[in-house]
């Protein structure tokens, strides 16, 4: 027990020093992850790390999903939810059949059924990977819109492929018609299981007298509930946990208090960090492990095998992507689209940004040992040495040149995007001048008579000129608004070393002082980074 803790703890540690020495290199941090712990599982020494496929699903993969669910953007998924889907469903089929015919044609003894089961390991992509890799890329929001749409969504459709495959490997049998019925029995039923959990949470939260605290661990617990829920019924616990957690971040502004909302946002940020960490590193680290277990196969022949598969992958999801665009404008004829001419370029970009990630290693890791009867899982080491390789080879080969790929095609919105700082200036404006109307027309009496209401008008009326200003400084001079930071900044800072001066007197308690550099901290939040 001891020794599995400091593990874990290493690992973390670990992680956190590699994130910040790939930030410093400017290397995605999945990439980066990936590659570091290739190479630390190459030194003299290091313990074998060998995980236990039946926690995989169980630990990483409900917060995950549910951390995803959580912050998509109900109205760009809306927006998109076409191609998503087609994305989402259609390309997952596509791609899973694709490796399946592919691999038992060229694999010796690899049966249609264990096809499936890798066609639904390597068929989702990760939008983690793919976002992170656009950071500071000149790309349309709307790309990256559908990217984290479908792969919230393709995680389901993929799991579900790989839970039936692995089933008709355990049974020996593989119905067609049957494996149809029940992907949609299970795909339905999930999302209802998913709402019916996430209705007596929300149900918890807006009747019951909970505290931030006590919201937050709700949070926590939701997606792990709907999970365990929809398994015990036999249904999809992907697409419960999905449907859930879009459902309840739907009403979050309801059901949550502005300080679970901040908290709230503090802890899970740090929760996917440290399990995402964990996941990528993982890759890297088990890569060895996975090497020497390929009884039956030369390494060679099982890198041949895993590169052709990755080539399939790649070729089918650009096809795949080229043809939607052209399906998309012709069908654009007869129903209302979010984009009739998508052009090729697009379809380049959302094409090349297949990398796989995070719920494809938890589903290899989720193989099972053995058969029912006892057996080993057939080829179970070669269908994982060739999903580390397709994770791998896509993170850091298409992770790398995304960017390049992006410039290469010239690749531009097409959609006017107002700048998203002025976006936010706007919202402010708005705000503060629907807050001074109603000021003035309900209370007018007590703003005469009331010292208190009348400073709380004043306030109002100057953040109203200042955020005009603000607007007028970025539409026009930048350098106004650039002296106008340096200062603020300034200021902020001589604020927190007048704190740290009180901390040391008798005068202030500790527990004032931290609320009010809470103050200080939300007021630099509210400028700097903005909380989605």
């Amino acid at each position: 027990m001891h020794q599995t803790l400091l593990l874990c703890l290493s690992l973390m540690l670990i992680v956190s020093l590699l994130v910040m020495i790939g930030q410093r290199l400017r290397i995605p941090t999945p990439i980066f992850l990936v590659v570091s712990g290739l190479a630390i599982s190459l030194v003299p020494g290091i313990p074998k790390i060998e995980v236990d496929p039946e926690l995989i699903f169980l630990i990483f993969l409900p917060p995950l999903l549910y951390e995803a669910a959580w912050f998509t953007s109900w109205k760009e998924f809306w927006r998109w939810r076409r191609i998503i889907v087609v994305l989402a469903f259609g390309l997952v089929i596509v791609t899973a059949s694709a490796v399946a015919y592919v691999s038992s044609a060229v694999m010796p003894g690899f049966t249609l059924a264990l096809g499936f089961v890798l066609g639904g390991i390597v068929s989702p992509p990760d939008a983690v990977a793919a976002t992170s890799v656009l950071k500071g890329v000149n790309v349309s929001k709307g790309a990256i819109s559908i990217l984290e749409g479908e792969s919230l969504v393709n995680d389901a459709a993929s799991l579900v492929v790989f839970r039936f495959a692995v089933a008709a490997v355990m049974s020996g049998s593989f119905v067609w018609q049957e494996a149809s019925l029940s992907f949609l029995m299970v795909t339905v039923m999930g999302v209802v299981v998913g709402l019916a959990v996430a209705c007596v949470f929300y149900a918890i939260h807006r009747w019951l007298p909970t505290s931030t605290r006590i919201s937050i661990l709700l949070t926590f617990m939701a997606p792990y509930i709907m999970y365990l829920a929809a398994e015990e019924f036999d249904v999809s616990g992907v697409m419960a946990v999905v449907s859930g957690g879009l459902f309840l971040s739907n009403q979050s502004h309801v059901i949550l208090n502005h300080s679970s909302r901040i908290q709230g946002t503090g802890m899970w940020a740090t929760v996917v960090f440290a399990l995402n960490g964990l996941v990528f590193i993982l890759i890297g680290l088990e890569l060895p492990v996975i090497m020497n277990g390929l009884d039956g196969y030369s390494k060679t022949d099982a890198i041949l095998y895993a590169l052709l598969i990755t080539a399939v992958l790649i070729v089918t999801r650009m096809a795949f992507s080229m043809f939607s665009a052209v399906f998309t404008q012709f069908i654009g004829k007869y129903i209302t689209v979010a984009r009739r001419n998508v052009g090729w370029r697009a379809p380049v970009v959302l094409g090349w940004a297949g990398m796989r990630g995070v719920v494809s290693l938890a589903s290899a890791l989720a193989v099972p040992l053995t058969l029912k009867n006892g057996e080993a899982f057939p080829h179970r080491n070669l269908i994982l040495f060739i999903t580390f390789i397709v994770i791998l080879v896509t993170l850091v080969f298409q992770g790398l040149t995304l960017p390049y790929v992006i410039r290469l095609v010239n690749f531009r919105d097409p959609d006017e995007q107002i700048p998203e700082e002025e976006q936010e200036t706007r919202i402010r404006l708005k705000l503060q001048k629907a807050a001074l109307n109603h000021l003035q027309e309900k209370y007018d009496k007590e703003i005469r008579t009331n010292e208190l209401v009348g400073d709380m008008k004043s306030r109002i009326e100057s953040d109203l000129r200042q955020t005009s200003r603000h607007l007028e400084s970025i539409e026009s001079d930048g350098e106004i608004l650039a002296q106008y930071n340096q200062i603020r900044a300034d200021i902020l800072g001589v604020k927190r070393t007048a704190l740290q001066h009180f901390r040391r007197k008798q005068e202030f308690d500790d527990e004032v002082i931290r609320k009010e550099e809470a103050r200080i901290d939300l007021e630099e939040e509210k400028f700097n980074h903005p909380i989605h």
